[in-house]
């Protein structure tokens, strides 16, 4: 009876997780990001590249962006024409943008981000945990089938099967759960670990750490007694996160009107041989 009971409380959650991994929809970013009809013909009319570039620092202006371009740029998806909020990035399997996208995952055939980055971990901790329960129950009666006390043909096939297969998703699972859970813990998504996020002081991949504690509290929320069930509690909407405590004159949650000059606002237009210094992402 204990044995049933842990094997569909495990079932649930499992199935449950998945569930929520598959059906929950990434969040795009809000209107306010978007460009406006006007900003928007005026950008696609304008052939000057630093003029573009000024035309989108002036509508980061009005929205909490501090991460740029690896050319300092304010990060803009020509897809999507919007500004795209920090962390946010482009999809091109989905389509869309994604906030605070950490890989599309053809397991669930989903973008993790934002929205499922939670169900996500716990899918893979209760099937680590489903894996475990298989391989540990099965064990006995593969020692028995190793001493010769099993005899039923067709049961040393199922004995093998199943112990091969828990085992092999156990140790798979147990690697990649490893690595998000460090991920977690220094407040990184998967494209963050590869390519640092880029601040106005420059690339920093603890730009977004705020010690192991509060990085939890990102992914899971502050109540604990929700952090191991599959439902929303993080954090914020996705389109805001905060940044570690760094010098004035360098947190970019101080930027004042001269950083956001030297992005372009105020600058007069140069000539044509600085087309090349536009900062403007495009992803694929």
């Amino acid at each position: 009876v204990a044995y049933l009971i842990i094997f569909h409380i495990l079932f649930v959650l499992f199935v449950w997780t998945y569930w929520k991994s598959i059906f929950t929809l990434p969040v795009q970013p809000g209107k306010k990001y978007h460009m406006s009809y006007a900003d928007k013909e005026r950008y696609e009319n304008e052939e000057r590249p630093e003029v573009q570039r000024q035309i989108l620092a002036e509508m980061a202006r009005k929205l909490p962006v501090y991460t740029r371009t690896g050319n300092g740029g304010i990060r803009f998806c020509d897809r999507c024409q919007l500004i795209k909020p920090d962390r946010c990035h482009h999809c091109s399997v989905c389509a869309i943008c994604v906030l605070k996208m950490d890989h599309h995952c053809p397991w669930v055939n989903n973008c993790i981000g934002f929205s499922n980055y939670k169900f996500f971990l716990l899918f893979l901790a209760y099937s680590l945990l489903y894996c475990l329960y298989i391989a540990a129950t099965v064990f006995k009666y593969f020692i028995k089938y190793w001493t010769g006390e099993l005899t039923n043909g067709r049961s040393k096939f199922h004995v093998l099967f199943l112990l091969f297969v828990a085992i092999m998703f156990f140790v798979s699972l147990m690697f990649l759960f490893g690595y998000h859970c460090w991920l977690v813990s220094r407040n990184r998504s998967t494209l963050e670990a590869f390519s640092a996020p880029v601040f106005q002081n420059g690339p920093d991949k603890n730009g977004f750490n705020l010690g192991f504690v509060k990085n939890l509290q990102q992914v899971f929320g502050e109540e604990k007694k929700l952090w191991l069930l599959p439902v929303a509690s993080s954090q914020g909407d996705g389109h805001f996160f905060p940044m570690r405590a760094l010098s004035e004159a360098q947190n970019p949650l101080l930027a004042n009107e001269e950083q956001w000059e030297d992005d372009g606002i105020d600058e007069e237009p140069h000539d044509s041989g600085e087309a090349s210094s536009l900062a403007i992402e495009r992803e694929t």
